[in-house]
């Protein structure tokens, strides 16, 4: 399951990234960020599964700094 939400997030983030290269419009830039997040926590909890938890913390490190970049931009 956890696959899956990566990958459903994966496509919002590259979706909104596409849009906002091709029509100048970066005003959707702080939902990308957010959905990057969100995606970083994903990455995070299957590495802390997965019993790698240096990598868990450098995911959940790196999602703590792009949601705070995120509400600062909104």
């Amino acid at each position: 399951m956890l696959k899956i939400l990566r990958i459903a997030l994966a496509f919002i983030v590259v979706t909104i990234a596409v849009y906002s290269l091709v029509t100048g419009n970066h005003g959707l830039s702080p939902f990308m960020l957010f959905f990057l997040s969100l995606m970083m926590i994903v990455m995070g909890i299957s590495e802390f599964k997965a019993k790698r938890q240096a990598d868990a913390l450098t995911c959940f490190t790196v999602s703590v700094f792009v949601l705070f970049v995120a509400l600062y931009t909104f």
